[in-house]
This record gives structure tokens, C-alpha cells and sequence, in this order.
């Protein structure tokens, strides 16, 4: 397994280096924990001995909203290619918004469409627009035979697949199931933001859905019906409805 990442900022240097087997791709705004590490290590079992696992690190300003965290999103590159050297990657790749974005903002974007403006995307306007155009961009620079995303973030797993599918990209996207700490909580960079009340708060989420799954499988049916639960139509081809109480 290896044991150092080499780290590049240019994405000349990346595109420099000798390929042989497949290039897989995980891309991340940093502050790596161990939902990063498995989706790296999937990626090495995907890439096999000959191929190369590229970790990007970039913060991207624009799916950040006014009043949103992007100035104290945490940044810790130097633990990050520690934990993806650790967990198998090649190479780290951390470009300067200067390389992502040469000239400043874009003005020509991906627009996430109908699929962006829900649910996540009905509380944060542009964000899926700004995160479609990053992952477009980081496809083109990186050159990617593969990208791993983890299932997470649902919505965005299911625009990236849409972008891919509807623009012709030559890449297969690889889903990777979530990662949880022991009390439930899906693993996040943000969950450093969470007072104690708010932890707990936070977990109501998944339990509700683990109690849907299970009613689902014992063929009983919901107490409740999610209003809206319609919207997730165009998202994915089948949904659950979930119980809340």
C-alpha cells in the first residue's frame, strides 16, 4: 500500500505524469476523516497496482452561498495527505482557485436544472450549479477514468451521474456507501460545528430513515407519508417513504 502521496498544485504536473493503468479520482474539499479514507481505499482496490489514485483538495467558492462558511471551512492539507498517502493514494491534487478558475469566476457554468432546485437545492439557489461546474472542471484537469463519490450526499451524487450521462463525459461514476460513527451520524468535515444539542438533533435524520428501511423490509406499511415526497422523482427511480415518528 503506499505509504507517501506525492502533492501537486498544477494540473500540468498531473497531466506530466506516466499512466499505465486507469486514473481513479476522489474529489474533496479537504479536511479529510474516515469517510474520505474508505472512498480512497475503494478507489485503490478499483485502481489495482497499476493504476493511480489522484485525492483532489479544493474548497470551492462557488457553491458557497452569502452568509455560508467558506472562509472557515476548515483547511488542513497537510494532515489530508497524510490520510489519503495512509489509505492508498498516488497523488494529491490541490489546485489554487487561481488553476481551477484562470481569470477569475466563470461566466459560462453547468446548470443544474430541475433536479438542483430540490430539496437541498430549494434552501441553497445555486449551490448544485456551483458544485456540477467544479466537478466538471476537476474531470477535465485530472482526466479521470473513474471518480468515486460517496452516497452521502444523495442529490449530489445523483447530479453528478445526470451531468455525466446527459453531456457525454468519459468517465464512470462509482458510488460508495456512507460511513457513520457509532452513534448513526454520517461522517462529515462539518460535523466539527455541531454543539452537543445539535449532535443529537442531528441524528433524528437517520434514525427516522433506518426506522423507514426497517418497516420497509418487515412489509409493514408507514405511519406517515412524507409531504412532497413526489419531488424526489426526478432525483433517482425509486424512493422509500419514510416514517418520522
Amino acid at each position: 500500500m503506499t505509504t507517501t502521496a506525492t502533492l501537486l498544485h498544477k494540473s500540468a504536473e498531473l497531466r506530466a505524469r506516466p499512466r499505465a493503468g486507469q486514473r481513479v479520482v476522489v474529489m474533496t474539499m479537504g479536511a479529510l476523516h474516515e469517510g474520505h479514507a474508505a472512498l480512497i481505499r475503494a478507489a485503490r482496490e478499483r485502481a489495482g497496482a497499476d493504476g493511480e489514485v489522484v485525492v483532489t483538495v479544493f474548497v470551492n467558492p462557488l457553491q458557497f452561498g452569502a452568509g455560508e462558511d467558506l472562509d472557515r471551512y476548515p483547511r488542513t492539507l497537510d494532515a489530508d495527505v497524510e490520510l489519503a498517502a495512509a489509505a492508498g493514494a498516488d497523488t494529491v491534487f490541490a489546485p489554487s482557485a487561481d488553476e481551477v478558475y484562470p481569470g477569475g469566476q466563470p461566466q459560462v457554468r453547468i446548470t443544474a436544472g430541475p433536479m438542483g432546485e430540490r430539496l437541498e437545492g430549494a434552501s441553497r439557489p445555486g449551490h448544485f450549479d456551483g458544485m456540477l461546474t467544479v466537478v466538471a472542471k476537476l474531470l477535465h484537469l485530472t482526466r479521470a477514468d473513474v471518480a468515486l463519490y460517496g452516497q452521502k450526499d444523495a442529490q449530489q451524487l445523483a447530479l453528478i451521474r445526470r451531468m455525466v450521462r446527459d453531456l457525454n463525459f468519459d468517465v464512470e461514476i462509482v458510488a460508495v456507501p456512507t460511513v457513520r460513527e457509532a452513534d448513526g451520524l454520517a461522517l462529515s468535515s462539518r460535523n466539527r460545528y455541531l454543539s452537543p444539542d445539535e449532535r443529537a438533533a442531528a441524528l433524528a435524520l437517520s434514525r427516522a430513515l433506518f426506522a423507514g428501511r426497517d418497516r420497509h423490509a418487515a412489509g409493514e406499511a408507514p405511519r406517515q407519508v412524507l409531504s412532497g415526497a413526489r419531488a424526489l422523482e426526478p432525483v433517482t427511480d425509486r424512493y422509500v417513504y419514510v416514517s418520522t415518528v
